[in-house]
């Protein structure tokens, strides 16, 4: 009897030992899944922001489609041949771009595959692109908000006249 309850103990020890070490290897995927992705050079957005730059000027898809496109060489450099490279930041830039025949970054912002997004219905709405991708001003880097969820979705939609709220809140909406 006494040889079963040990083996019993043991069995608990392992189910608890491995149920551990899933949930930190979830944890690990989730916190991998949530971090800013590598860019090919970095994008100080809140320099861009401080000087003036538009969100829609690097991210012009946004105004006329479902994606707001990511800036190409050619849009960067449009400025930056203009600028004088007078920083160690502005001259790494220019080395990249002479080094490089086109800047390909990684998007941040990245929602599921079931889910439907288009930026120009909200731009129309008078939605600030602040509300979904947080304070860029403040960031040296693009970074994925932990919020951009369907509950944060809603918990907007919510707030439209009811007519408009029942179209938003249909499944269909979103999810195709």
């Amino acid at each position: 009897m006494q040889i079963f309850k040990f083996k019993i103990k043991k069995i608990y020890l392992f189910i608890a030992g491995a149920g551990i070490v899933l949930l930190l290897g979830l944890f690990a995927v989730l916190l991998s899944t949530q971090a800013a992705p590598a860019q090919p050079f970095p994008f100080p957005h809140d320099v861009h922001v401080q000087n003036g730059v538009s969100c829609l000027y690097c991210h012009p898809g946004a105004n006329r489609g479902v994606t707001a496109g990511l800036p190409t060489r050619q849009k960067c450099m449009g400025c930056h041949n203009n600028i004088n490279a007078s920083t160690p930041a502005l001259q790494e830039l220019a080395k990249y771009a002479q080094d490089n025949p086109e800047f390909t970054w990684v998007p941040v912002a990245i929602l599921p595959e079931f889910v439907f997004f288009n930026h120009q219905p909200h731009l129309n709405a008078g939605v600030d692109c602040a509300n979904c991708h947080g304070d860029v001003s403040s960031m040296k880097a693009a970074e994925p908000q932990k919020y951009m969820d369907m509950g944060y979705c809603l918990s907007c939609h919510q707030h439209q006249k009811p007519d408009q709220f029942i179209s938003l809140s249909d499944c269909a909406t979103c999810h195709r």
